[in-house]
């Protein structure tokens, strides 16, 4: 399954939307990746194994599945978390891409790939497919909302 939306950031034309730079933005992504229980619901702990300029190594700990990804980025441009495929969890791909169409716009780019349609029958793949992608763009609203909170406030201690 592929799936993609965007949610907008700074909308010049809605001035209820406190803008945000592009760093903030990056801060926060950077955040989540440090601190992914603050972002993922479910998620007891994160165990970072290695770290390199561009890519970090983690384990994620829910509960008694523990998943492993490598998330790799682009400083001010993109951050990409992908997991494998294991036998309790389908593996995927997330990429999050800032995009600026102008100097006042801004927003996040949301790109699912995962393995979830493989071997369902065609009813269910769309009925679990739709219901992913709920799960997707309401996790993705949260992450912005968080983002907003740590622009605000800071990192928490």
């Amino acid at each position: 399954m592929r799936f993609e939306h965007l949610i907008e950031i700074n909308d010049p034309l809605n001035p209820l939307i406190e803008p945000l730079s592009r760093e903030q933005v990056w801060d926060g992504l950077m955040y989540r990746v440090d601190e992914p229980t603050v972002f993922l619901p479910g998620l007891e702990r994160c165990v970072i194994l290695s770290r390199v300029a561009d890519r970090v190594e983690r384990e994620l700990y829910f509960g008694q599945v523990c998943i492993r990804d490598t998330v790799t980025f682009a400083p001010l441009d993109w951050v990409r978390f992908e997991s494998a495929a294991n036998a309790q969890h389908a593996g995927g791909r997330l990429t999050i891409r800032l995009e600026q169409r102008d100097a006042l716009w801004l927003g996040l780019r949301f790109t699912y790939e995962t393995t979830l349609s493989d071997g369902a029958s065609p009813g269910e793949t769309i009925q679990v497919s739709e219901f992913v992608k709920a799960a997707y763009r309401e996790s993705d609203v949260d992450t912005v909302r968080i983002i907003r909170l740590i622009a605000a406030n800071g990192r928490p201690q």
